[in-house]
C-alpha cells in the first residue's frame, strides 16, 4: 500500500514497491537484522531462518512494518514461551506497524518495554491477559477495531495519548501500577474501565468520549485528572474509589454522570463542570474538605455523607439532599457568575444554553439541618417533611419559597375572595391540592395560577402531609428566620403555622380551633394591618350610627337645685339633680349629632371617656366600642410592626 509518510524514516527501511512518481519511499518497514527487507517481505527461507532463531525473551523491532494476521501468528508462535503458555517479548517496538485482521497478543507477556507508537490496527486487537513488565507506549496509535486489555497488566507507565479507538475499548480488570496516560485519547465508541486499578496518577484530560463511559468499581489510588474532558454519553462511576485527588476541572458532560456509591478521600476540589443531565452523587462519600463547582440540571445527593465541611457552588441545577448525613457544616449556593478556571478563563456553559441559572432545592428530607446552610437558592418546591432540627437551618442571601394562588376564588362557590399574598411551603401545596380535590397533573406540567401544586404522592392522603405536621414544619423555620434577623420572613411562617393550626382537626382543640377562626378573621393572626384596618373603620362606623340612632339624647339634660329654707332662718341645703337622658325623638341624623358620635368614637378608639352625656343604650355602645376599637387598633399596630421590624 502507498506509504502515508512522504519523509523516509529514520531508521533502514524495506523500500518495496517504491514509485519515484506517486510513492518514493515504499514500504517503511525497518529491516530484519541480517536482511535489506522488513519481515513481511522477505522470502519465505529467509523469513523462516528469522523466525527459527528467536526465543522466547527476546528484543525485537519490527516498526512500520505491515503484519497480516498469520504472519503475526507466526512471530508469535516463534516467541511462544511454554512456561507461561504465551508470547513471550523482551523489548519489542511495533512503532507505525500496521495489523491487518486480529492481532492477537491475548496472554503475552512483554519483559521490557513495549512500543506502539503510532501504530494501526484495521481488526481487533487483543491484548486481553497481556503482561507489560516495563514501559507501554501505544501514543497516537489508532484501533479501527475493538481493542481488548481486559486483566491486562502494566507495571511500568503507560501512554495512550492522542490514541483513536474507533471500536470498543475494553480495559475490565486491567492493573496500572505506574502513569496512566490517556491525554487527548478519543473514545469513539464504548469505553470500558470497569474494577480496573490505577496504582499511579491517571491522566485522561482533554480525552473524548463519544459513546458510554464505564469506569464502575475502579480504584484510582493516585491522582485521577479528567480536566476538559467530554463525554457524549452516559458517564458511570459507580462505587470508584478516588484515594488521592481528583480533577474534574472544565469536564463538559452532555448526558449524565454517575458518582453512586463513590469515594473521596482527599479530594479538595471538584469540579468546575458542565453537565446537561444529571449529576449523581447518590451515596458518595466525601472524607475530607472538598468545594463542588457544578452546573448541571440535575444534582442528586440522596443518602450522601459528608464528614467534613463541604461548599457547593451550583449553577442551573435542581438539588436533592434527601437522607444526606451532614458531619460539619455544608453550604448550598447559588453561584451568580460563570465558574473561572485559574488557566483557561471562564468555563463555557454551552451544553446549558437555553435554561436559567438559578438553583432550586428538590428536598432536604431525613437531613439533619443543622449544619446546612442555603445561600440564594429557590425552596419553592423544597420537601422539609421528615428532616431534624430545621429551626437550626440557616438561610442566607434571596431564598425564596412558593407563594399562595393568585386570582379570585369564590369560597363556597358564591363569595368572591383572594389568597393572602405571604410565603408558602411545598408541603402546604400539596395538602390544600388534596384537600381541595385537585385532578394529579402530569410530570412537569405546572398547575394553573389559580391552583395549588400536587406533590409526588398526591392524591394519597396517608402519604400527603396532615396541618398538624406542617404547622410543626412552619413552628421550626420561623424559628430559623427569627435567629437569622428576618422578621418578615418569620411573620409570613407565623401565619402559615396558624392556618394548619385553623385547620388542624385533629390535633386542635374545638375551642382553639374557634379562637383561631376569630384571629384570622379580623387581624390575619395579627399579621394583616389592612383587615384589622378594616374592622376598626366598620366599628367606628357602626358605633358612629348606632350612637346617632339611639345613644345620643333628644337634647343635653338639664341640672336642678333643690332645697328648703327653714322657717326660723339658717343654712339652706340644696339638693342638685339631674333628669335621665331621653330618647331622641324626631330628626337623628343631623350635624350636631354626627360631631357628638364621632367625638365619642374616637375617644373609645384610644380607650378614653368622652364625658357626653349618653342613653343608656349609648352607654352600652361606648363601653363595646371602647374595647374592641383598641384591640382592632392594637392587632393594626402589631401587623405594622411585623411587616417593618428587621
Amino acid at each position: 500500500m502507498p506509504s502515508l509518510h512522504p519523509e523516509p524514516p529514520a531508521w533502514p527501511y524495506c523500500g518495496r514497491g517504491a514509485e519515484p512518481a506517486t510513492d518514493p519511499v515504499g514500504c517503511r518497514g525497518i529491516h530484519v537484522p541480517g536482511y535489506t527487507a522488513c519481515l513481511s517481505h522477505l522470502d519465505e527461507v529467509d523469513r523462516h531462518a528469522y523466525l527459527s532463531g528467536l526465543t522466547p525473551g527476546v528484543s525485537i523491532s519490527h516498526r512500520a512494518t505491515p503484519f497480516t494476521e498469520p504472519l503475526l501468528q507466526e512471530l508469535l508462535q516463534a516467541l511462544h514461551d511454554p512456561v507461561t503458555g504465551g508470547p513471550h517479548l523482551g523489548n519489542c517496538r511495533f512503532d507505525e506497524a500496521q495489523f491487518f485482521g486480529k492481532a492477537g497478543f491475548k496472554n503475552a507477556c512483554f519483559s521490557g518495554s513495549a512500543r506502539f507508537h503510532r501504530a494501526q490496527f484495521t481488526g481487533d486487537a487483543e491484548f486481553g491477559g497481556a503482561q507489560f513488565s516495563g514501559e507501554v507506549g501505544f501514543k497516537s496509535a489508532q484501533f479501527s477495531g475493538d481493542a481488548e486489555f481486559n486483566r491486562a497488566s502494566f507495571s511500568g507507565d503507560v501512554e495512550f495519548g492522542g490514541a483513536q479507538f474507533l471500536g470498543e475499548a475494553r480495559f475490565h480488570g486491567a492493573q496500572f501500577s505506574g502513569e496512566a496516560r490517556f491525554h487527548a485519547t478519543r473514545f469513539s465508541s464504548d469505553a470500558g474501565f470497569n474494577v480496573a486499578r490505577f496504582s499511579g496518577d491517571a491522566y485522561f484530560q482533554g480525552a473524548r468520549f463519544l459513546r458510554d463511559a464505564q469506569f464502575q468499581r475502579v480504584q484510582f489510588l493516585g491522582y485521577a485528572g479528567f480536566a476538559r474532558a467530554f463525554f457524549s454519553s452516559d458517564a458511570r462511576f459507580h462505587a470508584a474509589q478516588f484515594s488521592s485527588g481528583a480533577g474534574f476541572a472544565e469536564t463538559q458532560f452532555s448526558s449524565g454522570v454517575w458518582f453512586r456509591g463513590v469515594r473521596f478521600a482527599a479530594m479538595s476540589l471538584f469540579g468546575p463542570l458542565v453537565c446537561a443531565g444529571a449529576v449523581d452523587l447518590t451515596r458518595a462519600v466525601f472524607e475530607a474538605p472538598v468545594t463542588l463547582e457544578v452546573a448541571a440540571l440535575e444534582v442528586h445527593c440522596q443518602r450522601s455523607q459528608w464528614d467534613s465541611t463541604a461548599t457547593l457552588r451550583l449553577r442551573y441545577a435542581t438539588v436533592d439532599l434527601s437522607h444526606a448525613v451532614l458531619s460539619s457544616p455544608v453550604a448550598v449556593t447559588a453561584h451568580p457568575t460563570l465558574f473561572g478556571h485559574l488557566r483557561q478563563g471562564t468555563v463555557q456553559e454551552n451544553l446549558l444554553a437555553g435554561h436559567q441559572p438559578g438553583v432550586r432545592v428538590a428536598s432536604v428530607r431525613g437531613l439533619d439541618a443543622a449544619h446546612l446552610m442555603l445561600t440564594d437558592v429557590n425552596l419553592s418546591d423544597c420537601l422539609f417533611s421528615g428532616a431534624f432540627h430545621l429551626d437550626q437551618l440557616r438561610l442566607e442571601g434571596r431564598c425564596t419559597f412558593a407563594s399562595t394562588p393568585t386570582g379570585l376564588r369564590f369560597r363556597h362557590h358564591i363569595w368572591p375572595c383572594r389568597w393572602s399574598r405571604r410565603r408558602v411551603l411545598a408541603e402546604e401545596h400539596h395538602w390544600r391540592a388534596q384537600s381541595a380535590g385537585q385532578p394529579a397533573l402530569p410530570t412537569g406540567q405546572a398547575p394553573a395560577p389559580g391552583d395549588w401544586r400536587t406533590g409526588p404522592q398526591h392524591p394519597d392522603t396517608d402519604l400527603t402531609p396532615d396541618p398538624e405536621n406542617v404547622a410543626a414544619l412552619y413552628r421550626q423555620l420561623r424559628k430559623a428566620f427569627e435567629d437569622g434577623k428576618n422578621e418578615p420572613g418569620a411573620a409570613d411562617f407565623y401565619y402559615g403555622e396558624m392556618e394548619m393550626r385553623r385547620h388542624d382537626r385533629t390535633g386542635t382543640p374545638r375551642a382553639e380551633r374557634g379562637l383561631l377562626w376569630a384571629y384570622w378573621l379580623l387581624s390575619g393572626y395579627g399579621l394583616r394591618a389592612a383587615r384589622a384596618l378594616g374592622w376598626l373603620t366598620l366599628a367606628m362606623m357602626a358605633t358612629i350610627l348606632l350612637m346617632m340612632g339611639f345613644g345620643l339624647p333628644d337634647k343635653s339634660p338639664e341640672q336642678e337645685a333643690i332645697g328648703v329654707v327653714p322657717s326660723g332662718g339658717g343654712r339652706v341645703t340644696f339638693k342638685i339633680d339631674k333628669e335621665n337622658p331621653k330618647n331622641p325623638t324626631g330628626d337623628r341624623i343631623t350635624t350636631e349629632r354626627f360631631e357628638k358620635a364621632l367625638n365619642v368614637t374616637l375617644n373609645s378608639v384610644v380607650f378614653r371617656s368622652s364625658g357626653q352625656d349618653l342613653t343608656t343604650t349609648g352607654t352600652y355602645v361606648e363601653m363595646t366600642s371602647r374595647f374592641s376599637e383598641p384591640v382592632l387598633l392594637g392587632l393594626a399596630a402589631l401587623a405594622i410592626r411585623g411587616r417593618v421590624k428587621r
